[in-house]
């Protein structure tokens, strides 16, 4: 039996990195503080609880971060593996079940036999042993100071903001139409709130005008005099403040969704998506938010067919932290000043569920093969894979923000000209990674105890 490997977290990156790990023949001790003691974000004690959204966005493989999907899944991923199973219409995103999602990936880890889950806090990084930090972005005080003392002061932080959950009894769909954009998925797996003009800028105002929960001092960022927001995930109201119509170009954009009812394109839409698979809870889309709880009921409320909502969540606003990781980490996700340390998940500034579903890969692997003896594989270049490590490697600018998987850090195909239209050339790019991705799984697969690869027979075609 060969050392455990401790790793620090059930939330999705732990929760993967514990799988991998488990799955290459390594024991692992996986601990989770919940339910015992709660981060400020979450709302009950299951592992790969899903804070934010439900959704795992884009499900193409001509996004980025569909690919960085269906390459998890071909590298025998816990996290996608559920989150298929327990899929919600949702158009052409990967949205989920939360509850059924949680519960899925509790039941696989627990039935695992290389994995022990403890529910229990650690306050202080272990002296010893091979060790993963998955905390998540929102680690205790105790483990926070520990990661500080650890990587030296490298420690930042950024705002996160979760949207409000909805009961779908509650509202009045009849003023409502059912339409993905472009009638993707099945074409009608979300609910539109059509907005004419006069209604839309009402909202833009109430959204300037309504209190908000103001920050502390030790929330802001000092330096800026300003709160250091993640741009991938503004606030409603701060997207508000930027522009009349900065909205319309975000998440109440109307492109696409033309009204079946009158042939006419809105003039903004609210879209309302499935939180769970019965529909009985709805998601409004793009709506996270600082507002205090009675301003978001009374400038949500105004919406048509929300007068009488019952609102199941209401938004949140939360700081969330993470490393200096291109300072800090090497290819391996290990830190480069103390070897026995590897960090996973939103804490490296990995932005988003897939991504930290992908950290918790790269690192269990990592780390999992050095324990057991096994020969250490390189993530391919090219890949989706390798684009989040690019990302947390790169130095280029000394203000490391984090940031969702993206195409920037794929080379262009030898040959391609432009008259390949992007989504076509973001096709071939994809079929390159997965013909190396799937090279790198058989790698991790040879010696690997009792991996089984996951395929998902989606095609390119």
């Amino acid at each position: 039996m060969c050392e455990r490997l401790t790793v620090i977290g059930g939330g999705l990156a732990g929760c993967e990195a514990a799988w991998q790990a488990a799955q290459t023949g390594v024991p692992v001790d996986l601990y989770e503080m919940r339910p015992h003691k709660r981060g400020p974000a979450h709302e009950t004690g299951m592992l790969a609880e899903l804070v934010c959204s439900n959704s795992l966005r884009g499900a193409a493989l001509e996004n980025a971060v569909g690919l960085l999907k269906e390459e998890l899944a071909r590298c025998d991923s816990l996290v996608i593996g559920a989150a298929r199973a327990c899929a919600v219409p949702a158009g052409g995103a990967l949205a989920v079940d939360r509850a059924r999602f949680g519960a899925l990936v509790e039941e696989r880890l627990a039935a695992h036999p290389n994995v022990a889950i403890h529910r229990a806090e650690i306050v202080d990084l272990p002296a010893t042993g091979r060790v993963i930090v998955a905390c998540g972005p929102l680690p205790s005080d105790p483990l926070a100071a520990a990661i500080d003392a650890l990587v030296g002061g490298g420690r930042l932080h950024y705002y996160d903001a979760a949207a409000p959950i909805v009961a779908r009894d509650s509202i009045d769909t009849s003023v409502m139409y059912r339409k993905s954009r472009y009638d993707k998925g099945d074409g009608d797996d979300y609910l539109n709130i059509p907005l004419d003009e006069p209604t839309y800028r009402g909202f833009v105002d109430d959204l300037r005008t309504l209190p908000k929960h103001e920050p502390k001092d030790f929330e802001l960022d000092t330096a800026a005099g300003r709160i250091p927001y993640f741009e991938g995930c503004l606030p409603i109201e701060e997207m508000a403040v930027r522009g009349a119509d900065a909205l319309r170009f975000g998440p109440l954009k109307p492109v696409g969704l033309r009204d079946p009812r009158t042939g006419r394109t809105p003039y903004a839409v609210v879209q309302l998506r499935n939180e769970n698979a019965s529909g009985s809870a709805l998601n409004l889309v793009g709506f996270q938010t600082r507002l205090t709880w009675p301003a978001q009921k009374q400038a949500f409320g105004k919406l048509p067919g929300l007068a009488g909502a019952e609102w199941l969540r209401l938004g949140v606003m939360h700081r969330n932290t993470f490393i200096d990781s291109p300072r800090l980490l090497d290819r391996d996700l290990r830190l480069r000043a103390d070897s026995r340390f590897f960090f996973a998940g939103q804490i490296t500034g990995a932005e988003g569920y897939v991504e930290a579903a992908a950290c918790g890969c790269i690192a269990g692997n990592a780390a999992a093969r050095e324990l057991a003896g096994l020969p250490h594989v390189d993530v391919p270049v090219d890949t989706a894979l390798n684009a989040v490590l690019a990302h947390l490697g790169n130095t280029t600018t000394a203000d490391f923000q984090p940031a969702n998987v993206t195409w920037s850090f794929f080379t262009p195909l030898p040959g391609a000209t432009n008259k390949l239209d992007k989504r076509e050339k973001r096709r071939r790019l994809a079929a390159r990674a997965l013909e190396r991705i799937d090279r790198f799984a058989a790698e991790l697969s040879r010696n690997g105890a009792g991996r089984e690869r996951e395929t998902s027979g989606r095609s390119l075609g």
